[in-house]
C-alpha cells in the first residue's frame, strides 16, 4: 500500500526533528521510505499563537494496514518527545496519515483520506511536489487542483536546507 504522510515540527531543532521523524519511518517494519519533499516554512493555523512550521510530506510502501501505520506515527510522535496539551498547539513533532492507495476509511480514530487535508496548503504543496497527478480518492480530482482552488491566502514558502535545499 502507498501512504502519504504530513511531518511537522514547530518547537525546538524543527530540521533536527523532521529528519528524526523520517529515519524512523524508514525503520518501519514491512515499510519502505519512496520519497520526501522539501521542508516547507508554513504559518500555523488555528486559534493559538505560535511559532512558524517546518512540514514536509513522505509517501512510503508498506504491507502495514492504515491502522498499523498509524499507530507506528503515534509511537514515533511519543518517542520523539509529542505531548498532546492543546488542540493545534505547538508541537515537536506531528505525524498525520493523509492518505493511503485510493482508500476511504471512516473508524473511530482513523480517517482516510485526512479530513482537513483539503484545508492545508502546507499539507497539499509537499504532496503535490512529489506528485502532482495524485488525485483526492473522494473528490476525484487532483491534489493540484484543490490547491488551486484554496487561493493565495496560506503562507507555504520552500525553506533553505532539507532533504532537498
Amino acid at each position: 500500500m502507498i501512504v502519504w504522510i504530513g511531518l511537522g515540527s514547530n518547537t525546538g531543532d524543527r530540521d533536527a526533528m523532521l529528519r528524526a521523524a523520517i529515519e524512523q519511518l524508514a525503520a518501519m517494519p514491512a515499510t519502505e521510505l519512496a520519497s520526501v519533499s522539501s521542508f516547507y516554512e508554513t504559518e500555523p493555523v488555528g486559534p493559538v499563537e505560535q511559532p512558524w512550521f517546518l512540514n514536509a510530506a513522505a509517501k512510503i510502501d508498506t504491507e502495514l494496514t492504515a491502522g498499523q501505520v498509524l499507530w507506528n506515527l503515534q509511537r514515533i510522535e511519543r518517542g520523539l518527545g509529542r505531548v498532546r496539551r492543546e488542540k493545534w498547539g505547538p508541537r515537536t513533532i506531528d505525524l498525520d496519515l493523509l492518505l493511503a492507495d485510493d482508500v476511504v476509511i471512516e473508524e473511530p480514530g482513523l480517517e482516510v483520506p485526512h479530513p482537513e487535508l483539503l484545508n492545508r496548503a502546507f499539507a497539499l504543496v509537499p504532496l503535490v511536489e512529489l506528485d502532482p497527478t495524485l488525485v483526492h480518492p473522494v473528490t476525484g480530482e487532483t491534489l493540484q487542483q484543490h490547491l488551486a482552488q484554496l487561493g493565495s491566502g496560506h503562507t507555504v514558502h520552500r525553506a533553505s536546507g532539507g532533504p532537498r535545499g
